[in-house]
């Protein structure tokens, strides 16, 4: 019976959508993370009566078809790079981006990748990496004893040097923008790397061309909204349990078919 399969594709697409939202929830206070959303299509559909089909000699239009659906299939989980809420640290080295840029990112084996996550650090050489040790592009380094860092909402990175009372500008930090965020690819750790369908990365200043500025002492928090999430949820686990009260209904009608031909 076709309605067994159908049900069926629909438990499926119900289980990957408490998975996408599991990971939403287990995420709300991961910063800078960017939450998900499944996305279905219905699948092919076996046209019994076709609609507008001609069904008498006098040119008479069928009005109305019969079409049999085979069920839903999943086509994306697109990450939604709306901005998140700025909690304040107070950390020198903590660092949100107030609009659409992303930090740029070494990796050990000298690809890139793109975070929002600004909760840096700082290394054995006074060079800001970020929590797994990877460093942020373009390097900067901070002289030992000295004081006073401070990181403005352009990106300039300036100390006071010890024995000084001079503030010096070390460096200028980058933000990396993308024609379509949501194409980036997702490799853990707080971090995408780009794809053929994001675009080509595009490194500027911070407050110009849309990039965003740097707000020191603040993280950006993930935008998870805890309501819309357990409203999803909830929806969710209805639609699986009708998916699987239409097995039970298919089955038991089968069965009865059964018992008619003993």
């Amino acid at each position: 019976m076709r309605a067994l399969y159908t049900a069926a594709t629909g438990m499926m697409a119900q289980e990957l959508n408490v998975q996408v939202i599991s990971n939403n929830i287990a995420n709300m206070r991961t910063t800078g993370y960017k939450r998900q959303r499944a996305e279905f299509q219905d699948l092919l559909y076996e046209h019994v009566r076709r609609i507008g089909t001609q069904t008498s000699d006098q040119g008479n239009i069928l009005p109305v078809g019969v079409d049999l659906g085979s069920g839903v299939k999943t086509v994306g989980t697109p990450r939604l790079m709306t901005q998140g809420t700025l909690a304040q640290t107070g950390a020198d080295l903590d660092l949100a981006i107030r609009g659409e840029g992303f930090f740029k990112i070494q990796l050990p084996d000298g690809t890139y990748a793109y975070s929002r996550d600004g909760s840096f650090q700082m290394d054995a050489q006074g060079r800001i990496v970020t929590a797994q040790g990877n460093l942020i592009m373009p390097g900067i380094t901070i002289p030992q004893n000295s004081t006073g860092l401070t990181i403005n909402s352009q990106g300039q990175v300036s100390v006071t040097p010890q024995g000084t009372t001079t503030p010096t500008v070390l460096g200028q930090l980058t933000l990396t923008r993308f024609i379509n965020k949501a194409g980036l690819l997702s490799i853990g750790d707080n971090m995408f790397q780009e794809t053929p369908a994001s675009g080509t990365p595009q490194d500027g200043l911070p407050n110009t061309d849309g990039a965003g500025d740097l707000q020191q002492g603040n993280l950006e928090g993930a935008n998870v909204e805890a309501v819309s999430e357990i409203s999803d949820l909830i929806a969710a686990q209805r639609a699986y349990e009708m998916n699987s009260k239409v097995i039970t209904a298919a089955d038991q009608m089968l069965s009865s078919t059964a018992n008619m031909m003993r």
